[in-house]
């Protein structure tokens, strides 16, 4: 078959990294790919590719574009860029990420390649209603009769609920690459292998490097980007110094990877939010353990596969007696409304009403939903006073447990086992070809009711500060 993978640019990061491994292993099983990109592809792509800068992303302060003129342009540049390279239209567009309002073009632009015939597979790695009014498509309505894919279980359950058909909605999981272990070095760190932005849940680390044995660190790899998410983590690194916590910063501007992760003795997660969750099966393949903030909606599709995790928690109580609640439902409350007026809504009553009763009829919250200043407060708290420590520490005795942790090796082989066989190459190859037959065979008459998708993701009882709250 022939190909076109669609993305907006081939800059580092997660999307890239699938596109191109999905790539190899379709070029691998003899099929003919062409990656379209905005941004021009990096000299050593290994595939063959053309860049329009219809694809780019929008860039503010440019003069605004009539909309139908923008997206039949993006239109016609995506059929002759694949008219150039192969004589006609591919036999699948594989469009990555295109829900969320990097170019506006992008959906119109879709809709009219379907009036056409043109067959497509949207996949779907973030999804704008998950609290990202910032790339919400307020005024367009998502493609219709056109197959999607999703890379977990919940964002299938979602858009199966909002409208799509069963034999037009694919999960779709992502390859996971080996990684490598310097050996014969010395296992000193509980590695966080990350790019330290706010939903990462920075202050986290900082709380679990309290319980960690003396004479091992927490070390986080790279720092943030955005000037948001460097305020927040330069408050971080300030506090991890004040207070000497045993911490470690931006080590993997210094060493290569795989010299860090062979001086990991485990690797930690304290994110509150992932697409498909590369951090909770890599480690593993580098003969590493994973520890740290579970996040069930991820974690269920690898148990599920036979992955199994021997130390994830849910959440870490705090008790509310060391807790500002005025405060804290004064943070709630704005941010929940932000974000309703951010999508153009008004936040129903009810929805104010059961978070506030969801977080404060209980005696206890948990540490990845609060905000970076209340975060402060518990830690500078368990540092400078004995009883308080002591008392978290009970409520939550998996803390305690963490100094007497050791891996697993059974685990850790049993689940690389697992990962390879059923995240590998081979594997996520033939679930992309099947797909593709699927897409190339079946038509499908459904359509997404935005409505009711936002609803699914709006759920007051998921909203975490540290996610989506304000500095």
């Amino acid at each position: 078959m022939k190909i076109a993978l669609v993305h907006y640019h081939l800059r580092r990061g997660g999307v890239t990294s699938v596109l191109y491994n999905q790539a190899a292993a379709l070029a691998e099983g003899g099929d003919e790919v062409l990656i379209i990109t905005g941004d021009a592809p990096p000299a050593d792509t290994p595939f063959p590719g053309v860049c329009i800068r219809e694809l780019q992303y929008d860039r503010p302060g440019t003069p605004a574009r009539d909309a139908g003129e923008a997206a039949r342009d993006l239109a016609d540049a995506l059929l002759r860029a694949m008219e150039t390279h192969w004589g006609l239209p591919a036999d699948i567009i594989h469009v990555h990420n295109p829900l969320i309002q990097k170019n506006a073009a992008l959906v119109p632009a879709v809709n009219i390649l379907l009036g056409r015939g043109l067959r497509f597979l949207l996949q779907n790695h973030d999804l704008a209603e998950d609290f990202r009014p910032d790339v919400y498509l307020a005024h367009d309505e998502y493609p219709a009769n056109c197959h999607y894919a999703v890379i977990n279980s919940r964002d299938y359950s979602f858009l199966h609920r909002a409208g799509l058909k069963p034999e037009g909605l694919h999960l779709l999981p992502n390859e996971v690459s080996p990684l490598e272990a310097a050996p014969a070095l010395e296992r000193s760190r509980y590695l966080y292998p990350v790019r330290a932005i706010k939903r990462k849940n920075l202050g986290e680390a900082l709380f679990l490097s309290l319980f960690i044995p003396e004479g091992k660190t927490i070390a986080i790899t790279l720092p943030p980007t955005s000037e948001r998410d460097q305020r927040i983590y330069r408050f971080w690194v300030a506090l991890a110094e004040e207070l000497r916590l045993p911490m470690e910063f931006e080590v993997g501007s210094t060493d290569a990877f795989s010299r860090l992760i062979g001086s990991a003795y485990g690797v930690i997660t304290t994110s509150v939010k992932e697409g498909f969750g590369f951090s909770f099966l890599e480690p593993w393949t580098a003969g590493r353990a994973v520890l740290g903030r579970r996040i069930d909606y991820v974690c269920k599709d690898f148990e599920e596969a036979g992955v199994g995790f021997d130390f994830l928690y849910s959440s870490i109580d705090i008790p509310m007696v060391y807790i500002s609640q005025t405060m804290l439902r004064k943070k709630m409350d704005h941010t929940i409304a932000g974000v309703y007026e951010a999508f153009g809504l008004e936040p129903p009553q009810y929805i104010i009403k059961m978070l506030n009763d969801e977080l404060f009829s209980r005696d206890r919250l948990d540490f990845g939903r609060m905000d970076e200043e209340s975060q402060e407060y518990i830690i500078r708290t368990m540092v400078s006073n004995e009883a308080v420590f002591r008392d978290i520490a009970e409520v939550n005795p998996f803390l305690t447990a963490l100094g007497e942790w050791r891996p697993d090796e059974d685990l850790i082989r049993r689940n690389r086992e697992v990962i390879s066989a059923v995240y590998g190459r081979e594997r996520i190859g033939q679930k992309i070809r099947d797909v593709y037959q699927a897409v190339y065979a079946t038509s499908v008459v459904h359509k997404i009711s935005k409505t009711m998708l936002l609803e699914l993701y709006l759920d007051p009882l998921r909203l975490s500060l540290v996610e989506v709250g304000n500095e």
